[in-house]
């Protein structure tokens, strides 16, 4: 009763300098025939509506305008609003640190009204805990809905991670699209656990705010999954996974994407091993130094690193990349082959030699 006192003795004030115009108004209204009818209607419901039908307008009215005014100032969204925002809420986090975090990231504009819509929904035990994404902005009573049916709004980012790409490479790819991903704890861990070639490359559909330790479970699930029906194989090869992952990925980058290709120079370098001649394949270097065969020296071909193959036998350390299923199928099951050399033009055709000398000749004929 106290509140409609309030209301009526408020709209006297704001109507009063525009009393006789009002007046005039109300007149001229008042014989709308649609009016006429609509208070005619309301008579035969209910008699005092009809009486008065401008004071229960004029309220309306005012108790409209009442809601737009908290509306615009205190529960639409902030502006500027945080977009692409993640709030973390915790389990049993204690629910004022909650508005509090939401008011300050911008999210709403006022913790206070942000606790009164929560409780009278349904209180402060009906909110979900989790990680909440907010692309666009959104008003006080969205949020509320968002918390109580734990509506986290995240949509699956869907990456292609290419067969042949390093760790770096994919950590750079993954940084432009996952808004949590920590490029620097991704390349950290791939370093201590020697991941390298084990990040099986294929389209994944991350959750925005992945972390990067996921993300590495999810590669290595996959590639776990992949090889899986290769382990009595690679048991007959007499070589390690580790020596075939790093073999597959060289035959990735030095191989063009022909399976027959891929086995063929999978057969020359296992032979070359096999008689300790140096690998000498540049690509390696591109994972050393970023250089590739076309911008390499005679001077980066006698520098001393653990990847330089022209100067060191047998394997790099580890995997410069991250190969297909193809490229370790191939290091698997090597073609037998009497070639000891090969190479491929600009635009990716191979070519073998059986010598040094065919090599030349090939190097000749096909790279002017």
């Amino acid at each position: 009763m106290k509140i409609l006192i309030y209301v009526k003795s408020l709209f006297e004030k704001i109507i009063s300098p525009f009393k006789e115009k009002l007046y005039f108004l109300r007149d001229t209204v008042a014989v709308h025939p649609r009016v006429m009818m609509w208070r005619l209607r309301l008579f035969n419901i209910f008699p005092p509506l009809s009486n008065h039908f401008f004071k229960i307008a004029a309220l309306l009215i005012i108790i409209f305008a009442f809601f737009i005014s908290f509306y615009i100032f205190a529960w639409r969204a902030p502006r500027p609003f945080p977009e692409h925002a993640i709030i973390t809420v915790d389990r049993g986090e204690n629910f004022s640190t909650i508005a509090n975090l939401f008011e300050k990231t911008n999210i709403v504009r006022s913790q206070k009204w942000l606790k009164f819509f929560i409780r009278i929904t349904g209180g402060d035990r009906r909110i979900v805990a989790g990680d909440y994404y907010f692309p666009k902005p959104v008003n006080i009573f969205k949020i509320v809905r968002i918390l109580h049916k734990g509506e986290f709004g995240f949509i699956a980012e869907k990456i292609t991670l290419h067969e042949g790409l390093s760790s770096f490479e994919m950590a750079d790819l993954l940084s432009e699209k996952l808004l949590s991903f920590n490029k620097e704890e991704f390349l950290q861990e791939v370093r201590d656990q020697k991941l390298e070639g084990t990040l099986f490359p294929d389209t994944y559909f991350f959750s925005p705010n992945i972390k990067a330790p996921e993300v590495i479970l999810s590669m290595r699930e996959n590639f776990a999954r992949s090889i899986k029906i290769y382990g009595e194989d690679i048991l007959k090869s007499g070589r390690t996974l580790e020596e075939i992952i790093i073999m597959a990925s060289i035959i990735e980058n030095e191989a063009n994407q022909n399976i027959g290709a891929k086995r063929l120079v999978s057969g020359i370098l296992w032979r070359r091993l096999r008689l300790e001649m140096p690998l000498q394949v540049d690509a390696p270097f591109r994972y050393y130094n970023g250089k590739h065969s076309y911008t390499l020296t005679k001077e980066d071909l006698k520098e001393e690193h653990p990847y330089n193959t022209y100067v060191n036998k047998g394997l790099p350390p580890t995997a410069i990349s991250n190969p297909g299923i193809d490229s370790i199928r191939a290091a698997i099951a090597p073609t037998n082959t009497d070639y000891l050399y090969f190479m491929s033009d600009k635009q990716g055709n191979m070519y073998y030699a059986r010598d040094f000398a065919g090599h030349q000749r090939n190097r000749e004929a096909y790279l002017r």
